[in-house]
């Protein structure tokens, strides 16, 4: 196009006394200006041109697209590409076709109120996420900024943050941060008792708790399992075999608790992983799994591998974990591309000769783990050993 037609503008809650001159003369140009009612109440004297935006906001982005050509402004709050609408609404569009005037956001105004360095502070946006998501970050000192969608999530947040251990921790609930209405309470987690807080709605964490351990290898009680679980030793070595690095896409086939998955986004946030299960208590297991240690982004398929598989994205890594057998690594080795990472554990005889065979065929290296742990033995201590997993890595 010769010129953008869309211009995304941040605004604050000083509304136009906190627009630069770009800004300005962005919305007298305009045709249609667009944005949440509490947008366009900051704007007073925008007339005809004023068109309040839907909820949910992804109502909005076809009635937006049928204006293209014509000089729209949408307004946003803050800084829209930080946590906010500007990719929802760029998702759609070309190169080319937008400006945007980024405004303050409201993790650099709570910022500046607290005297935090914003670069050693998590900053998230759960508006439409679950609270959960929280729990990765929590650790003892964190500071965390979080957006929220109104008064009551911010009583639930301190909720969720108490039931995860953090009682302690001190929270700031700030309102409608850099305008008229502005005001910060603070409280601690457990003792939240503030009435009538709100929108726009952040909350700072100073975060007093013991948070999840950030190497390979959680507790096998952080998991609820039915005994269909990588314990925790192995667990740690088969993560360190699939290695995981930034943005990649595991498939955990025969995933039982979702263990491997879970540890695996947790390595990032970046992560991505899908996690095949058959059996549907432990697909559900799966999901809560999932969720109460922050990783609800874990897809899960239920169905039996290999057929399971058709259509899903290629992953840069595979760890199958039950039900192996001689026709799955076959189809998987006529689907996967090269370079993709192949862990597979195993702990009968049968699985140590498939893997036998397979490694002396197409190569990799096979790992024999055997475990012991210190038990009561009458009235002394003996050693009591796990069965023996044997382990086959490689590089398709």
């Amino acid at each position: 196009m010769a010129k953008p037609w869309l211009t995304i503008i941040g605004l604050g809650e000083d509304g136009p006394d906190g627009l630069s001159p770009a800004s300005r003369a962005a919305i007298d140009r305009a045709e249609v200006v667009a944005g949440a009612a509490r947008h366009l109440a900051l704007l007073p004297g925008l007339g005809s041109k004023a068109r309040v935006w839907p909820v949910p906001f992804a109502d909005g982005v076809e009635p937006l697209l049928a204006l293209r050509g014509r000089a729209v402004v949408v307004l946003a709050s803050g800084d829209p590409f930080w946590f906010g609408a500007g990719t929802v609404l760029t998702a759609r569009l070309q190169p080319g076709e937008w400006l945007a005037h980024p405004g303050v956001s409201a993790f650099s105004l709570a910022a500046a109120r607290l005297g935090w360095g914003i670069e050693g502070a998590a900053c998230l946006g759960l508006h439409a996420a679950p609270l959960t998501r929280i729990r990765r970050y929590l650790a003892q000192g964190a500071r965390l900024l979080v957006t929220l969608r109104d008064g009551v999530a911010a009583r639930e947040l301190a909720e969720t943050v108490t039931h995860l251990g953090f009682g302690a921790s001190t929270l700031w609930v700030m309102e409608a941060l850099g305008g008229d209405r502005e005001r910060v309470q603070q409280v601690t987690a457990a003792g939240f008792d503030l009435e009538r807080v709100a929108a726009p709605v952040l909350v700072a964490i100073a975060a007093k708790g013991q948070g999840v351990p950030r190497v390979a290898g959680l507790p096998d009680e952080m998991f609820d399992h039915d005994g269909q679980i990588t314990k925790r030793p192995v667990r740690a070595l088969t993560l360190s075999a699939l290695a995981p690095r930034p943005g990649e896409l595991l498939w955990d086939i025969g995933a039982g608790s979702g263990s491997i998955a879970i540890e695996w986004l947790l390595a990032h946030p970046a992560m991505r992983a899908i996690a095949v299960e058959a059996d549907a208590a432990r697909a559900d297991r799966i999901v809560a799994n999932a969720a109460a240690l922050g990783v609800d982004h874990l897809v899960l398929v239920q169905g039996t591998a290999p057929e399971a598989l058709a259509g899903l994205p290629l992953p840069d890594a595979v760890f199958i974990g039950g039900g192996v057998s001689d026709g799955m690594l076959t189809a998987l080795w006529a689907l996967l591309p090269p370079g993709v990472r192949l862990v597979a554990n195993g702990v009968t005889l049968e699985a140590e000769a498939l893997f036998a065979g397979w490694q002396a065929g197409v190569g990799g290296s096979l790992l024999r783990i055997e475990l012991a742990e210190a038990g009561a033995l009458g009235t002394k201590r003996g050693w009591r050993a796990a069965m023996p997993v044997v382990q086959w890595s490689v590089v398709r």
